[in-house]
């Protein structure tokens, strides 16, 4: 849990020059943020996360490298990180595999000031953000399952083989939550054991094998 009264360390990724000082201007104008560092792609991204150990990674999609690798890279060295995707992209498909990856909340780049700020706020408290529009996107992504974003995060970590002790430290939340949270997914998943729940979401799409 992030310290109370401390400002909100933030690492941002992009490599669009204007955006990435945007990016960092408004950070460095609002007391309650404070500008870890900034990198330019994947590989570097990866580099900064581990010197500076931001509270947040804010990171475009569209980096050389790829921002997707760029979240799972930092996910499997530091599970307990906080990512937030902020891109020009709309795309379900893009919200979805960012969430899968494991960024915790979404945002366009068109997104206002308080809105960046409310979403730091809320992803650094552990819980999850995405504007009110993209989460209706990705409710029909998901279709008739009506999976939360925290239990597609769970559904990625159970179908991974990870028990739910190991689920409820990288998540960051305790273990009677992870088994209610899976006994959720296998009731929307209509399925019995945690094994058809995997196989039942592969074929549906709601994981992707790396």
């Amino acid at each position: 849990m992030h310290p109370p009264d401390t400002p909100i360390s933030v690492l941002v990724v992009d490599d669009h020059p204007l955006v990435l000082a945007g990016l960092v201007a408004l950070i460095e104008s609002e007391p309650s943020l404070a500008l870890a560092g900034q990198a330019v792609d994947a590989d570097s991204a990866l580099a900064a996360f581990d010197q500076l150990r931001p509270a947040i990674l804010l990171v475009d999609l569209h980096i050389p490298g790829g921002g997707l690798q760029a979240i799972t890279r930092v996910r499997a060295l530091h599970p307990a990180a906080r990512i937030i995707v902020i891109t020009a992209s709309e795309a379900e498909e893009d919200v979805y595999r960012a969430l899968l990856a494991g960024a915790s909340g979404y945002l366009l780049k068109t997104a206002d000031f308080e809105q960046i700020a409310m979403c730091i706020a809320q992803v650094v408290s552990g819980r999850n953000y995405l504007p009110p529009a993209l989460a209706a996107k990705l409710a029909g992504r998901i279709k008739g399952n009506q999976l939360s974003p925290r239990e597609l995060e769970i559904l990625h970590y159970l179908s991974a083989g990870k028990s739910n002790k190991v689920i409820a430290r990288v998540a960051g939340i305790g273990v009677g939550t992870v088994k209610y949270h899976v006994n959720n997914i296998l009731s929307k998943l209509n399925v019995s054991c945690r094994t058809e729940a995997a196989s039942v979401a592969v074929k549906r799409g709601l994981v992707h094998p790396y």
